[in-house]
């Protein structure tokens, strides 16, 4: 099957392949040179298609994120193909993923320990557990899809953590401070105030129009989310089924929301906070250098609602409901902020053990 060319006028190959199991799938490969490279590339798949553990481990890679596209949001897959193509490749390069043993696997993790960021820190425990499950899902889909065995992580514990070491909030007093000091500007004030008082994600902050508001009823719905992609805005689909929910608003917040909306005058499905994350980003660093406030990350803020609602009695359901999360999910994540019952069960319990020995 020939090549073919680009636009740009680079040139990718495209076509089937049958694994051992016999199932027919499709190949697609771009960014090649020339046509030459593109079915040479081609000739070298298709001749190790019925071996796998003759891919690279690069073209192993190829093979997953082209299986795992149409079945992934596209953030999700962006954000997948990155880390692979930068955090793994980097150290396997051209190595036959048949050869790769568990010891291979530890020695990347190590390496992975020594990488730092720009800013010269290394990467957070929660990033390289992350990563390890993405090296997981990659051999798991070479084992399960390809017929790839032994499979070289299942005998290798993963490094880094589950859970962040740190969660940090803003309690309402660091939050009324921070916003005095960017309260200068009226679209970082309003963004800010709904992003605190209701917790909703930052993407989803950035989709909003002025169709999902009913402020006669107080209510905000949540139906879509925010990203840039390739140097475009790109409105999608919230990150999960449950982040589709509407959320009542308290009346101070309408009252703000409607006094906006007079002033801005926004036109039908228009953007009411037309700007990037990183303009909420560096609105961050300016209102915490300005008011002396500790640093914490937008994401901080939707712990801090949550925080507030816990303390305010509520149930791990009912927050979940709110935040667009399942209810073990909030009290996996939270359970350290929630009241302590032990006490209040061990002495329930010793109070029937009493009246039992009355009787």
């Amino acid at each position: 099957m020939p090549a073919y060319q680009l636009d740009n006028g680079r040139w990718y190959a495209s076509f089937y392949y049958r694994t051992p199991s016999g199932e027919l799938k499709k190949k697609y490969k771009r960014s090649f040179d020339t046509e030459a490279e593109a079915e040479a590339y081609e000739k070298r798949f298709l001749e190790n298609a019925g071996d796998p553990s003759q891919m690279t481990v690069l073209e192993l890679i190829d093979s997953y994120l082209a299986y795992v596209r149409p079945r992934i949001r596209w953030s999700t897959y962006d954000t997948k193909a990155l880390t692979l193509r930068t955090k793994v490749v980097p150290f396997f390069k051209n190595k036959l993923a048949g050869t790769v043993r568990p010891l291979d696997i530890v020695r990347w993790q190590g390496w992975l320990d020594g990488l730092r960021q720009k800013n010269g820190k290394p990467y957070s425990a929660t990033f390289i557990r992350k990563t390890n499950s993405e090296v997981s899902a990659l051999f798991n889909y070479a084992e399960k899809q390809l017929g790839l065995k032994p499979n070289p992580t299942k005998k290798v514990k993963k490094t880094g953590s589950a859970r962040a070491d740190e969660m940090l909030f803003w309690t309402k007093e660091e939050y009324e401070h921070f916003l005095d000091a960017i309260s200068d500007k009226d679209i970082s004030f309003y963004a800010f105030e709904i992003l605190y008082w209701t917790g909703i994600r930052e993407g989803e902050l950035l989709a909003l129009t002025p169709e999902d508001f009913d402020l006669d009823a107080a209510t905000l719905t949540i139906s879509k989310s925010f990203a840039r992609r390739n140097g475009k805005d790109v409105i999608g689909p919230p990150k999960t089924k449950m982040s589709y929910r509407t959320i009542v608003l308290s009346d101070f917040l309408v009252e703000e929301i409607r006094t906006w909306f007079e002033y801005a005058d926004f036109a039908e499905g228009e953007r009411i906070f037309p700007r990037t994350k990183s303009f909420l980003h560096h609105e961050m660093d300016r209102g915490c250098l300005k008011s002396g406030v500790k640093r914490i990350r937008i994401h901080d803020l939707r712990h801090s609602h949550v925080s507030m609602l816990i303390h305010m009695g509520f149930s791990a359901v009912a927050i979940a409901a709110r935040m667009g999360h399942e209810s073990q999910e909030i009290t996996f994540r939270y359970a350290h902020l929630f009241p302590d019952v032990q006490d209040d069960m061990a002495n329930s319990l010793q109070g029937i053990s009493d009246e039992r020995k009355k009787r």
